[in-house]
């Protein structure tokens, strides 16, 4: 039985490349600050800390999106929220083309609360992670 349990979950998670990258930037923007004048130190120390912030997020949920039998469960900075399949009203990949490139969204709506996952969040094409969704959706 257990075989059967964990074909029925899925997670996505933030790719180890994607968080190496963040703490990267981070340590450059610090540098800068260290190293520049008055404007430098705010700009580039603001940047660090932003940058940290979301290396943190990362760091302490790397998991963003989960699937089970009973729902999904979504983690981030805040914490980590459950979603019955019952609340889930929408799942769709939300497409924008701009300046030559397309970001693709994935799409969560949840009643009162949507939630946005690109690649970077999940590891895999936002379409792939929609189609494993339906699949699951009872």
């Amino acid at each position: 039985m257990a075989g059967v349990e964990e074909q029925q979950r899925h997670e996505w998670r933030v790719p180890r490349g994607i968080v190496a990258l963040k703490a990267a930037g981070t340590v450059l923007c610090g540098v800068l600050a260290v190293a520049g004048d008055g404007a430098q130190l705010f700009l580039a120390g603001m940047a660090a800390l932003g940058i940290g912030v979301l290396t943190g997020r990362d760091l302490v949920a790397p998991v963003r999106l989960a699937a089970g039998e009973d729902g999904l469960v979504v983690s981030g900075i805040a914490g980590r929220e459950r979603i019955s399949w019952n609340d889930v009203d929408r799942i769709r990949v939300d497409a924008h083309r701009r300046y030559g490139l397309t970001t693709e969204l994935l799409e969560i709506d949840a009643g009162e609360q949507i939630h946005l996952f690109s690649r970077f969040d999940l590891g895999e094409p936002v379409v792939d992670v929609a189609e494993t969704l339906m699949r699951m959706r009872p």
